[in-house]
């Protein structure tokens, strides 16, 4: 049976049909435009192709690929080929094909497979969708590319007009604009290839919630990547000569020193997009082949989240608030760079009571905007860091004083001076582990009998990636996964064993055409431990990490690794994240 005994079987054309559409096809036409010409719809006619070769046909009516799924399959594979990703479905690929007889794409497919190790699904679809799945592609690219001709053009009438400039007159005099066409001025800058370029760069990054953006200059091109949920990903790639004009662009946007490319240089800036303001952090690498850019991106939108977002165990949570309403004290936040201590920072001052209390912040650089706290940027170049600006801070009679960060012995020495004379001190510090919080104290120059008496409660911290709701596949615990979690918790006694969920399986990632990626979104997991007699002695006679944890431990603190465990019980990460950690 042939594809027009299909169509005839359906009603679709008649008999007497056939003999045009065949001398239609015969004199130029393919069968599909012939049968098109003839009234049959091309959805019709790929169903029948379909039934004719027995695969599967997918009609994309009203479907959007989602941008993970494009990234399986390069653009030039895609046009050369004739197949495009058109979805995830259960871990596997799902390929629009419109061509199926195609051997060469076939191979291509293949290989493509294996090298991204990803199984694969072919599904017949129309000529339309396979050419609405190639605009898909464009998105940022095509919008960056039809921005770079624009420049080509640009450059190449600036030349032009440069040269006739030079014939009419060595010794011309500089073009002047008055006042009145400062608007027109304003409207045609905005409009300049550049701009367009750094603005779609933003825009993309925004929308697909990016937290930053890295723009460098590699040998022969510029890579920009964009950093979606703690992973690096390579968005778009620019030719080498628009390097200058891209970066001048955003230090004009951040006030930056034009003329200034030996030395590193830090700024901000604002833009609104889709209606709500987003604010960047943009500082400045001299490498190799030019200046590094990275933009922090800074959603004033989404707000600063609270405390019971974050991902702490109602333990956990009802020990930090109880740190929180001491009149005075030290809160320490650690972990390294990257998990998430600055949003935990500002969750804190959030829950404050700034109403009644007088609260300050010191910061590098101010991140949120928190109403009712009196938040300072410190510029170390000009002499204003965190120790001259903690001893500042003691002059505006504070009751809660936020640190960023503590960095030097200085800071360090302050802000256990400014705890023990009444106020709350509330700062982070770069070590691995909440135990390591006293010994690094002690490193920086903090004398064992002031830290005892001051530090009120020390928090360590990670960021893993969260199952999508509905997300995941399930994954019974056993073998070797059950003897690491056995060994993990060996030394935690009995009495906290049964507060934890223990359960007998947990999800592993599985990719789905909502969530190709197989997790939305990170939260933080926790471990901490307040001060009491016990550690205090530890501090004051053998204030070593491994003593202090010993004593955490037996009051029943978790690890990072294991609050993740509780997580991955709970169905909340998949178990891959455990193993990050």
């Amino acid at each position: 049976m042939s594809v027009l005994d299909i169509l005839i079987k359906k009603n679709l054309i008649s008999r007497n049909d056939v003999s045009d559409i065949r001398k239609q096809s015969a004199s130029g036409s393919t069968l599909d435009e012939a049968l098109i010409a003839h009234g049959v719809k091309p959805e019709d006619i790929v169903a029948a192709h379909g039934e004719f070769l027995n695969i599967p046909v997918r009609s994309l009516a009203g479907v959007s690929v989602p941008f993970d799924a494009l990234d399986y399959v390069p653009e030039e594979s895609a046009v050369h080929y004739r197949f495009v990703p058109i979805g995830l479905s259960d871990g596997s690929l799902e390929i629009g094909v419109v061509d199926p007889d195609n051997m060469e794409a076939r191979d291509a497919l293949n290989f493509l497979a294996a090298q991204k190790n990803i199984p694969y699904k072919v599904f017949l679809i129309s000529l339309d969708d396979f050419q609405k799945v190639l605009e898909m592609y464009k998105g940022i690219t095509g919008e960056v590319s039809k921005a770079l001709t624009e420049l080509e053009t640009e450059l190449s009438v600036e030349t032009d007009a440069i040269t006739n400039t030079k014939k009419k007159s060595s010794a011309a005099a500089p073009l002047a604009i008055s006042t009145d066409t400062d608007k027109e001025e304003t409207l045609i800058v905005e409009d300049a290839p550049v701009v367009k370029i750094v603005a779609t760069i933003v825009r993309y990054a925004v929308e697909g919630e990016a937290s930053d953006v890295h723009i460098e200059h590699v040998r022969d091109k510029i890579r920009v990547r964009f950093r979606v949920d703690g992973i690096l990903n390579t968005s778009l790639v620019l030719p080498p000569q628009v390097h200058s004009a891209v970066v001048a662009r955003i230090k004009v946007l951040s006030n930056m020193r034009l003329d200034e490319k030996r030395k590193p240089q830090d700024g901000r800036f604002s833009a609104r997009i889709d209606g709500r303001r987003i604010d960047f952090r943009v500082s400045t690498f001299p490498a190799y082949y030019g200046e590094k850019v990275e933009m922090r991106i800074l959603d004033q939108a989404k707000g600063v989240r609270g405390l019971g977002e974050l991902g702490m165990s109602k333990r956990n949570l009802d020990m930090l608030r109880g740190a929180m309403e001491r009149p005075y004290g030290m809160i320490l936040v650690t972990g390294p760079t990257g998990s998430g201590k600055s949003t935990t920072l500002y969750s804190i001052l959030n829950e404050m009571d700034r109403e009644s209390y007088n609260v300050l912040s010191l910061e590098d650089p101010v991140e949120y905007q928190i109403e009712g706290v009196s938040q300072s940027q410190v510029r170390p170049e000009i002499g204003y860091d965190f120790s001259s600006g903690l001893r500042t801070t003691l002059r505006q009679d504070p009751d809660i004083i936020m640190v960023g960060e503590i960095r030097d012995k200085e800071t360090a020495q302050l802000s256990v001076q400014a705890a023990l004379t009444g106020h709350l001190v509330i700062s982070t510090l770069h070590t691995n582990t909440a135990s390591g919080v006293i010994p690094r104290l002690i490193d920086m120059g903090v004398d064992p009998y002031l830290i005892a008496p001051t530090l009120i409660l020390a928090v360590a911290q990670r960021l893993v990636s969260v199952l999508p709701p509905g997300g995941g596949e399930s994954m019974a615990i056993d073998g070797s996964i059950k003897a690491m979690i056995d060994r993990q918790f060996t030394d935690l006694a009995p009495e906290f064993k049964k507060d934890i969920p223990w359960s007998d399986t947990v999800m592993k990632i599985k990719p789905t055409s909502d969530c190709p990626k197989g997790t939305r979104g990170r939260m933080a997991a926790f471990e901490m431990f307040s001060m009491d007699k016990d550690i205090e002695k530890v501090i004051l006679t053998n204030p070593v990490e491994s003593e202090v944890y010993r004593i955490a431990r037996s009051k029943g603190m978790l690890t990072v690794k294991e609050s993740a465990i509780v997580k991955a019980f709970e169905k909340i990460i998949p178990f891959e994240e455990v193993n990050k950690l």
